[in-house]
């Protein structure tokens, strides 16, 4: 499923990149060479203007392909948003004028002009406003994706630490007390190291402890003082687990950390 996500992802981008570069290709359609190549360079170093210039495509070719695929992204994540996005491509059926608001992008594709007595009223200009809105509900869509991104990993996230609590109760109920502390300590650390980066929170260390990443989220107030000591002494307890040298942990010493792991999913995010 994560690489569905990351593949759909990466689509979207696309799309959105692909996207800005027909605003520059309608732009250059609608410019002098001279005025576009200095709205280029206002957007690229000198040196790759020409390879960016290249990079744009044809207008004409390119956009019902970038609508169609658009539309489909949008009908998945932003419903909502479907008939706005066709409404500034499509021709009103029922359209009695054309003017600066009823103009559209199915307009500007077969060159519409509207004149009054020689005299230009509506121009292909007037599809510009009606291409960058369709961009930023494209780009909308993006936010909305990363927002339901990052709560779909949550959830799987927690569906699965609250499975591996459930192994780790019926670990000490059989009596494997070393086994269940160890499972319940993975789960608090690696809750406390995601804690630590949807804060965006960095430690120096490649494989931090759940001692380090305490003491991260308490200096950054993420966590009070109660809950640092309280996680303090649940990361002794899982140290007594891992260590088979040190002294055997208790029934109750597992119980506590087992209990306590489940309280802190629940309460520190």
């Amino acid at each position: 499923m994560t690489n569905n996500m990351e593949r759909f992802k990466n689509d979207l981008t696309k799309l959105i990149n692909l996207g800005d570069l027909l605003l520059l290709s309608m732009k250059r359609d609608l410019s002098t060479k001279e005025d576009f190549r200095e709205t280029m360079i206002k957007i690229v170093v000198k040196d790759k203007l020409e390879q960016a210039i290249k990079q744009i495509p044809n207008f004409d070719i390119a956009y019902e392909a970038w609508f169609s695929e658009s539309l489909s992204v949008i009908r998945q994540l932003t419903p909502d948003r479907v008939g706005h996005f066709t409404d500034l491509y499509e021709v009103s059926k029922n359209r009695k004028d054309i003017d600066h608001s009823t103009y559209k992008i199915q307009d500007y594709l077969n060159g519409l002009r509207v004149r009054r007595f020689a005299e230009v009223v509506v121009n292909v200009d007037a599809a510009y406003p009606k291409l960058k809105q369709q961009v930023y509900i494209l780009k909308a869509v993006q936010s909305r994706f990363e927002s339901s991104l990052f709560e779909i990993r949550q959830l799987v996230q927690a569906d699965l630490f609250d499975a591996e609590i459930d192994s780790a109760k019926e670990l000490l109920k059989k009596g494997f007390l070393r086994a269940a502390g160890a499972v319940s300590g993975v789960v608090l650390e690696r809750h406390l190291a995601q804690v630590c980066k949807d804060h965006h929170l960095k430690t120096s260390k490649k494989n931090p402890s759940i001692g380090d990443l305490n003491e991260i989220l308490k200096a950054n107030s993420v966590i009070d003082v109660p809950q640092w000591r309280y996680i303090s002494m649940l990361a002794d307890i899982r140290n007594i687990c891992d260590h088979s040298k040190s002294k055997e942990p208790t029934e109750i010493q597992v119980a506590d950390l087992i209990e306590g792991t489940d309280k802190i999913l629940k309460t520190i995010s």
